[in-house]
Parts: structure tokens; sequence; C-alpha cells
């Protein structure tokens, strides 16, 4: 039985030192322990919060909040490494509750049998719904399970407070340049895991082209690096050339190097220089800039996101219209790419700048989460609460409401906001655009409130 067992082990073992050299770079590079990890100091450095907890063996739920490719997946395997634990991954998109009670009863067989603590990682945890993080609540209260979430979205928003009370949050931050070109360096002399065989090295040029376009995102920037190592290595396994220049790279990739300095302020500047031409309702300049940062291979996508921030930020509701003008342009972009999906950028530049300007919606909410910030979790009036349930009723949820429709032209004067705001008003419509009928709609019907109480 042992002899089978050794050559079953061989053959995994072999099975498996294959399957690695097929793995991505970026997966056979990941750091095996926080030596080797690089960025988030804030977080794992020496006298951190992560840090000194796996020095001390006492590593508690978490949600690791941040951009993609920044160490979450990779700092729950260390953890789980570093202290032993039983470690179980999967991701909230394909996973349901059926899925969370084979690990709870798992995390049960692994205390009572074996005394092994188990980390659960859940990443993307911000996709998974209300009964599915409940279904996390006690186990995690209990200490069968160590939890530590990822996600990109705040959690603030996307996680339900219960169980974001028994979790605490560690935000992520990107990776620098520096920190990018560290990593790429390291995969470049990695003899066992990384390319270091293929004797490849880099220019510095080339190196920081990589920095830019991957955007503080580790794992974007390995991939980069992998793509061009492969345009240059022969199927014999020799190098041709030796070095990975910037157009190799650009050339591999198919993205132009912007004219960044080492810090990148060329980049900031241009879409700082485009923003503000639409801003000032300049149409040429802002076709200008558009064209300067497509030709120099800015991301397009960026480019569409930030005019989607721009419309609901400079524009609003003075224009309603070019919030959706910018996300059908971002989705005729990705429908056809360049150079034809080009035009549907240059058209909402257009529409963006061309439109009348409202800051309102911006300073709103600005006003409205200061307001949150100032006064807490204030209860929500009695008047405008559910009432499912006839205990609810009995204790005077919804009584007094008044049903809106029921009313002249659809408006019933009466208070929403919690009573130690009545009257507060955050939202102020300018006279420009559409927000001019509905500052006086909303002068109206504000109108009418006063009246009512007086």
């Amino acid at each position: 039985m042992s002899g089978k067992v050794s050559e079953l082990d061989l053959f995994d073992y072999q099975s498996e030192k294959s399957n690695a050299a097929h793995r991505p770079l970026a997966d056979r590079m990941r750091p095996m322990d926080l030596d080797e990890f690089i960025g988030q100091q804030h977080a794992v450095g020496p006298g951190s919060l992560i840090g000194n907890a796996i020095e001390n063996d006492r590593i508690f739920s978490m949600i690791l909040w941040g951009p993609p490719g920044t160490g979450k997946t990779t700092l729950a395997r260390i953890m789980a490494a570093r202290t032993q634990c039983h470690f179980i991954q999967f991701s909230a998109v394909l996973t349901g509750v059926r899925d969370i009670r084979e690990v709870i009863d798992t995390a049960r067989n692994q205390k009572k049998y074996h005394n092994r603590r188990t980390l659960l990682f859940v990443d993307e945890i911000h996709r998974f719904n209300k009964s599915q993080q409940d279904a996390f609540l006690h186990h995690v209260e209990s200490g069968l399970i160590t939890l530590i979430g990822a996600t990109t979205e705040n959690p603030s928003f996307e996680v339900i407070s219960a169980l974001l009370s028994r979790c605490r949050v560690i935000a992520l931050e990107r990776l620098s340049d520096e920190e990018i070109k560290t990593l790429v360096m390291r995969a470049l002399s990695d003899t066992k895991r990384g390319l270091g065989e293929t004797g490849l090295t880099i220019t510095d040029e080339a190196a920081g082209h990589i920095a830019a376009i991957s955007d503080g995102d580790g794992r974007a920037a390995l991939n980069a690096v992998e793509i061009a190592a492969m345009d240059l290595v022969g199927e014999d396994g020799q190098e041709s050339p030796v070095q990975i220049s910037l157009d190799h790279v650009e050339k591999a990739l198919q993205r132009k190097s912007l004219s960044y300095d080492k810090a990148g302020e060329e980049h900031y500047n241009l879409i700082s220089a485009f923003h503000k031409s639409l801003r000032g309702s300049d149409p040429d300049a802002g076709l200008y800039w558009l064209a300067r940062m497509m030709a120099a291979g800015e991301d397009p996508f960026y480019i569409a996101r930030r005019m989607v921030r721009f419309a609901s930020e400079d524009i609003g509701n003075a224009d309603p219209r070019a919030l959706t003008v910018s996300m059908d342009a971002m989705e005729a972009y990705r429908f056809l790419g360049s150079p034809e999906g080009d035009l549907s950028l240059a058209q909402a530049a257009v529409y963006l700048a061309t439109a009348p300007k409202s800051n309102s919606i911006y300073t709103a909410w600005g006003e409205a989460r200061q307001m949150v910030e100032k006064t807490g979790s204030l209860p929500v009036p009695h008047h405008i609460r559910n009432a499912p349930t006839r205990l609810m009723k009995d204790m005077g949820y919804g009584r007094g409401y008044r049903y809106a429709h029921d009313y002249k032209d659809a408006f019933a004067p009466q208070d929403h906001l919690p009573d130690q705001l009545k009257d507060s008003l955050v939202y102020h419509p300018t006279d420009r655009g559409d927000e001019k009928l509905i500052k006086q709609r909303l002068d109206k019907w504000r109108e009418m409130k006063k009246q009512q109480k007086k």
C-alpha cells in the first residue's frame, strides 16, 4: 500500500510541477509571506494591524477593501498559512447559501477533530445578497470561522451593517509606480517562479510604461510583463533580443506610451485640461485634449468614466440627458472599439461641453453626507415607516402618512426628514437648463409646506 501511495504522490508532484509551469506569471509570483509582500505597509508593515495579528496568532475577521491587484487574496492566504488555519476560498459570484452551510460543517469538523481554526476567504463579498451575508453572522460572532472578505466596492454600502460591525475594514491602496517596477524587476530576476531563466531584462522606460498603464494593479503589471516576454522568447526558448524595450512593450500590448514624467504628472495634466475644457463649455478644446489622450494611448474607458462622472458633477439636472449620453458613449465604444468607437467619445465630449452647467447635485450630495456624519443614525419618523405587521401598526408605524397621489398635483405637504433635521435643505437647483423648471416646482412645494405649518 505504501508503494502505491508513493507512486501516487510522485504522480501528483509531477502533475503539479507541470501545471505550475503553465500558471500565469501573476499567480506564480504571488508572495508566500509578508517578507515578499510589496506595498500596503500601513496595513501589513511592522507594528501594523495585520502584522501584529499574524505575529501574535490572533487573526480577526476583516474586510479588505481596495482596487484590483493590490494583494487582497494574497494577504488572506498568507494569514492562513502563518497561523496554520484551515483555508477555504470561494467567490461570492459562484456561491449560494448551500455552499456556505457546507463551509460551516467543514469548519465544525476541523475544530472538533483537528482543533484547527478555519479562515474563510470570500472574494467579491459585495456580491452576496442579504440572506447570504446573514448566513455568516452567528458563526463569525461565535468564532467558528474567521471571515476575510475582499471587495473593490465601498463596504459601507455593499455589506450589511450587522456583518460590518463584526469585521474590521482595512483599506488597501493602489500600488505606486515604484512598487509596480519592483514587482516587474522581481519577476524578471526570479529563476524559480518568474522569468529569470529567460535572461530577459527591461529598460527603465519600458518598466515605467508598464507601471503607468497598470494603474496601480500589480496583477495587470505582471500580465503585461508576461505578454511582452512571450513576444520576445522564441519557440526554442532562446530570447531575441534579451532586453525588453519600450517599443517591445508597446508592440506586445498595443498601447503607446503617454508622455509621462516619472510621477505621471502629464497624465493628470491632460485629463485635468479635458475636464476643465468641458466645464468651461469649450467643445473645441475638449476635442483637442481628447484627441491628445487617445493619440498617447490613454485607456478610452478611463476617459469615458471621467465623462460619466462629469455628467453628474458639472451638469446634473440642468440636463439629465448628459448622463445617458455619457453611458451610451461608453457602451458604444465597448461595442465598436477603436477607431470606430472614438467618434462616440467625441460626440459625448461635445454634448457635455455644450450642455447647461450645474454643480447643484455635487454640492447637495456633499451636504447630505456631512449631515449624516454629524447627526448619525437618526430614527425614521413613524409616519413614513413601513408597517407590514399588526404589531408595527399598533406601534404607530405609518400612522398619519399622506399618500401623495391622493392630493392635487400628486403633492402632499409633509415632513420626510428626522425630527431633528426638519426644514433642512441641501439641494438648491439653478436657473439653468432643466433645473429652471425643477426649481420652479420645488419653490412651489416648499412654499406649500411652509404655509401648512403656519
